[in-house]
């Protein structure tokens, strides 16, 4: 994990496209979009299943790896009402068993705002943003506070890092700005979104199971 100073608080960026806030004990992640192949099958677009049950595993992982006592989605768990199979729900039912003491928040997102809350059974609490956790200001959309750090996701940053030879590649990236970050979106399943670097930003990509700090004078981030 890479450890970096925000807002006067210790974190540590992980390579599973989580944020942990040690003193908080909290992890957070963005845009798990739980649900979203369900969504493509049921317009009838062939795509194999697991996506969601891939992604659960990762995020088991990253509960393992920072022993967190709290999980903070900010935005999009769900990705669309169409999304709500039976067997997608029963895999996050089973982790969520497994995980049973782990206290689950999630800070609505535009697609939250679609899919609606997911089941009580899940325990899983669920807010409107941005919800105000120690330093930071945690929110779906990119927007700022006047009094907080902002945490938060939407945008899927990605970075396009370049090399010589005109060599190239496309990696998903932390990307921290004077007053917000953006977190990389969790799940495998989702394409980049736009995001221009600007002078000062600190982007961190993220490339076989490491943290990469980038260069924004010879990247682009898209």
């Amino acid at each position: 994990m890479y450890e970096l100073n925000v807002a006067g608080e210790p974190l540590l960026l992980s390579a599973l496209h989580a944020l942990f806030i040690p003193r908080l004990s909290t992890v957070v992640v963005a845009d798990l979009h739980w649900g979203k192949a369900a969504t493509f099958r049921a317009k009838g677009v062939p795509l194999p299943s697991g996506v969601t049950a891939s992604d659960l595993e990762r995020l088991s992982e990253v509960v393992a790896e920072t022993r967190a006592e709290r999980l903070l989605v900010i935005g999009d768990l769900l990705h669309a009402r169409a999304g709500r199979h039976e067997r997608t729900l029963a895999a996050i039912a089973a982790w969520r068993s497994r995980h049973a003491s782990l206290h689950m928040v999630l800070v609505r997102g535009n697609h939250d705002t679609q899919a609606g809350d997911p089941p009580q059974a899940l325990n899983i609490e669920c807010v409107d943003g941005p919800l105000l956790v120690g330093a930071f200001a945690c929110q779906h959309h990119p927007q700022s506070h006047a009094s907080h750090y902002v945490l938060a996701g939407h945008l899927h940053p990605h970075v396009h890092l370049r090399g010589r030879g005109r060599q190239s590649v496309r990696l998903p990236c932390f990307a921290f700005r004077e007053r917000g970050a953006v977190l990389p979106a969790f799940t495998a399943f989702t394409g980049g979104g736009a995001y221009t670097p600007s002078n000062g930003d600190r982007i961190f990509a993220i490339a076989d199971g490491e943290i990469i700090p980038a260069d924004v004078r010879s990247s682009a981030c898209r």
